[in-house]
């Protein structure tokens, strides 16, 4: 594989199902065409019975199509070779309940024929950045679900995978966990590896997702930049300094509503719900004595954050007390439409055919 080939590649995919007597019975994909080039975040959207489940198990190899070609990561889906280079976090995760979440992770990591020195190594860095280090001789059975998924994903990054494939990752998670995995996946998209999410909770996939494709029927009904389909080019939004005067304030209305021969429209911005758990949480964490539940996460784990040229040694020199902080993933703020960190000249449009504030 190319390093300019899509990591992904649909062309006129298709599945049907077919009843005993080999008659159809179930189109659950038809014609869907797209590509996933290496290091982005795809988000694979639609209602249930879309064909998102469908699509994700041919790319995985589970299913073979009805029609139409595929190819992931340069091979056919069902090439060994492949599914060694790829993660699968499911919707539902099928864990041991008597082994350990510590024996799970060893169990994974011998599946990928890891030697026992880097399995080890690995175990220790996931088990800490999902913060679960606490908790790597209970048994899985005793788990929350929240905890359950937080392993799932730790199995699904343990062969250090260059396409991640990610089946509602939040579900079951608090706010602090969502949080935690949309920094995660940022960071593997910065690393150059790629990730397909499904998810239906959409404000995470708009945090994350570079593209996403919406499937109804079995078929593509919309599919491109988060940024293309989001933003609404008929309204622009101005945003002026927070310490404006009064009077200036006055003026500046005065002149809008001459020039517009109507009052505009005046809001303040608003941080989101998760960024105010977020804040609050974090105050009462470091004011508390101690806590209970899942514990403190670290930094995603070493092996995974090195970027490419990088060695792990050297990202571990970096990141040691007396060395510069190496740069940490953050929520993609360039890829939101309506983000306040925007440019002026970038929110004002001239041909709009409207405009407020």
């Amino acid at each position: 594989m190319k390093e300019a080939d899509p990591v992904i590649l649909a062309t006129d995919l298709s599945k049907q199902f077919r009843d005993f007597w080999r008659r159809p019975k179930v189109s659950a994909v038809r014609g869907v065409s797209f590509e996933v080039q290496r290091g982005e975040v795809f988000g694979l959207l639609g209602p249930n019975g879309s064909g998102k489940s469908t699509t994700i198990k041919m790319i995985l190899g589970l299913l073979h199509p009805t029609r139409g070609a595929l190819r992931v990561l340069g091979c056919d889906p069902r090439d060994v070779h492949a599914k060694a280079r790829m993660g699968y976090l499911p919707e539902e995760s099928y864990l041991y309940p008597y082994l350990t979440a510590e024996e799970t992770l060893e169990f994974y990591g011998k599946l990928f024929d890891l030697d026992r020195g880097e399995r080890r190594s690995r175990i220790a860095q996931l088990l800490d950045m999902i913060g679960l280090s606490h908790a790597r001789r209970r048994k899985i059975g005793e788990f929350s679900k929240g905890m359950m998924r937080r392993i799932g994903l730790a199995q699904a990054l343990i062969n250090d995978p260059d396409l991640v494939i990610l089946d509602e990752p939040t579900s079951g998670l608090d706010p602090i966990g969502c949080r935690q995995i949309k920094d995660l996946i940022t960071t593997l998209a910065r690393r150059g590896k790629t990730v397909l999410l499904s998810s239906h909770l959409l404000a995470d996939v708009e945090d994350v997702c570079d593209r996403v494709m919406i499937l109804y029927n079995g078929q593509v009904q919309a599919i491109g930049p988060i940024r293309d389909l989001l933003e609404m080019r008929s309204r622009s939004r101005i945003l002026l300094p927070p310490d404006i005067e009064a009077d200036a304030m006055r003026r500046i209305l005065a002149a809008i509503r001459a020039e517009l021969g109507a009052d505009p429209e005046i809001d303040h911005p608003r941080k989101d719900l998760e960024q105010y758990f977020l804040e609050v949480v974090e105050r009462a964490r470091r004011e508390a004595r101690d806590a209970s539940g899942v514990g403190s996460a670290s930094a995603v784990a070493t092996y995974l954050a090195a970027p490419a040229g990088v060695s792990v040694d050297e990202l571990a020199r970096l990141a040691a007390p007396d060395s510069p902080t190496p740069p940490v993933a953050s929520p993609r703020a360039e890829d939101r439409p309506d983000d306040a960190n925007r440019k002026l000249a970038d929110l004002v449009k001239p041909d709009d055919a409207s405009r407020s504030t």
